[in-house]
């Protein structure tokens, strides 16, 4: 297999700050860029027109998606991102852009997402898909009683000298809170795999 270096993950906070979304309002891609960056309390500027978009519509950006797959498009994006030092982010244009969307899944303030650099995007959904069923109403519900479990912790405990006390309650809350994850894989993948592991027999004549 080609070596493929994997993106670095991280999470941006995008309060204030204004990212711009470039996809037609029928764009189910934008429609779902668009509610995430307002969830995130961004700055929101969606051009629905594509054809129409110019230089001076992205200089204050910090973030900008594009869902179009347009090539040229994309490449003057690139143009502009270099420019301008924003954050780009092409929909299946990896080499235009700098940022690739994780599959997220999501219960209350917890984001959990999952990458596979481009190589596997069905794999990435369905793991986000299985991560979503298990982040049901009573995991919300967990965090949330953990959340105030810790600020009844800081109170308790003020001062520098307690640190350690603080820190020692605060994993205890959290003890016996644990995660079982089990993959099932294709019949094909499986056939694949025993044949790779099958001892070879050596005839008489090979000898």
């Amino acid at each position: 297999m080609k070596s493929v270096t994997p993106f670095y993950p991280v999470s941006l906070n995008l309060q204030g700050r204004r990212c711009v979304v470039i996809g037609a309002r029928d764009d189910r891609e934008a429609v779902e860029k668009a509610a995430a960056l307002e969830e995130s309390g961004a700055d929101l500027l969606w051009l629905t027109d594509p054809s129409t978009v110019a230089e001076e519509d992205l200089r204050d950006a910090f973030f900008v998606i594009s869902t179009p797959q347009d090539e040229r498009l994309s490449a003057r994006l690139r143009e502009y991102a270099d420019r301008h030092r924003f954050l780009l982010c092409c929909i299946d244009q990896p080499r235009y852009g700098f940022v690739a969307m994780a599959a997220i899944a999501k219960a209350g303030p917890v984001r959990v997402s999952v990458s596979t650099t481009g190589l596997a995007p069905r794999v990435g959904k369905n793991l986000k898909v299985a991560l979503q069923r298990a982040m049901d109403g009573r995991f919300e519900r967990f965090i949330e009683c953990l959340a105030t479990q810790k600020e009844r912790i800081k109170r308790r405990y003020r001062s520098a000298e307690q640190g350690g006390l603080r820190r020692k309650e605060m994993i205890r809350v959290a003890d016996g809170f644990d995660a079982e994850v089990r993959f099932i894989y294709p019949d094909w993948f499986e056939e694949e795999l025993a044949l790779s592991f099958a001892p070879q027999v050596i005839d008489d004549e090979q000898r």
